[in-house]
């Protein structure tokens, strides 16, 4: 067991980030993003990013890393999660790996292949044509690689597909099962927040209305016009794509709001599957209802955080 790591997940909407600064403030841990979408540059008020000041005192890792543009992989936040960890534990610090992303945690606990080395300019010049084409063709290019009559997942899985299986001569599906594990396996204590279904569909619906009046329109508008749009994976992003479809004069501000709280609900559906389904044995379960200050508590002294406490 990897004593010093503790991740925090669940739902969207749990009161994953606020609790976790009461819990590093209590023991001087660093905090890793466990956030797909929070790794986006300019993405701050639909992705839920604490401000600056909530963050002061607190080392935050994971955090603005990359343009709408790029994609940012499960392969790609391993390799960089390993890096803050041995960075993190070279000061003797806990260690907090924070968010919902479990694809994420899951190329943490079970490592992926050790990607193969592609051409940088002639990955680039790859991605850039990928961007052009229309999701089906991707989907299409990437079932003929695979050898499947179809492949799941959204733009930037198919385009991970196509790249590694056209750049490097072996089909993704041929690394997963040929190429050695990147890292040892994470053994972390888990600890997952739980609301009743009831309640985090009104904290989300609270929620996005909340973005909304705090600028959200305004972060998509100054994203528009720095020339990022649909076809970049940032702006793919639940929050991102129904505001830009408001601006783009495709649907009301109104309707806007509504498909997104609707898409953010979809989404903490598939969390809540995921986590029923893939967190390791001995996750323990809180209830995110209780107060921050008890749940942060039980946290430190059940997981046994008072020996690296500060």
């Amino acid at each position: 067991m990897d004593r010093d790591v503790l991740v925090l997940t669940g739902a969207t909407a749990t009161g994953k980030s606020a609790l976790s600064l009461e819990v590093a403030r209590r023991t001087g841990a660093e905090i890793i993003s466990m956030d797909s979408r929070q790794v986006y540059r300019g993405m701050d008020i639909g992705t839920a990013k604490l401000l600056a000041t909530e963050r002061a005192g607190v080392p935050h890792h994971g955090i603005d890393l990359v343009e709408a543009s790029e994609r940012y992989s499960a392969g790609r936040y391993a390799r960089d999660a390993w890096q803050y960890i041995d960075d993190i534990r070279s000061r003797a610090k806990p260690i907090l790996l924070v968010g919902g992303t479990g694809f994420f945690l899951r190329a943490l606990t079970h490592p992926l292949f050790r990607e193969p080395e592609l051409p940088a300019s002639r990955r680039a010049s790859l991605e850039g044509y990928l961007q052009q084409q229309p999701e089906e063709r991707l989907r299409l290019w990437a079932a003929l690689l695979e050898g499947s009559a179809s492949v799941p997942g959204d733009r930037q899985r198919l385009a991970r597909i196509i790249e590694v299986g056209t750049l490097s001569g072996h089909s993704l599906g041929w690394w997963h099962l040929n190429a050695p594990p990147a890292h040892t396996p994470l053994d972390a204590r888990v600890v997952v927040l739980e609301l009743p279904r009831a309640v985090l569909y009104e904290r989300i619906d609270a929620r996005v209305l909340d973005m909304v009046q705090h600028g959200l329109v305004d972060e998509v508008r100054a994203l528009r016009a720095a020339g990022f749009g649909e076809a970049d994976p940032g702006m793919n992003a639940t929050g991102y794509r129904e505001v830009l479809a408001h601006l783009e004069r495709h649907m009301t501000l109104a309707d806007a709001i509504t498909l997104t709280q609707a898409a953010t609900r979809r989404y903490a559906r598939r969390q809540l599957t995921w986590f029923r389904h893939q967190l390791p044995e001995g996750a323990v379960h809180l209830d995110a209802r209780t107060p921050a200050d008890e749940l942060a508590t039980r946290i430190v002294q059940t997981l046994m955080w008072e020996e690296v406490a500060v």
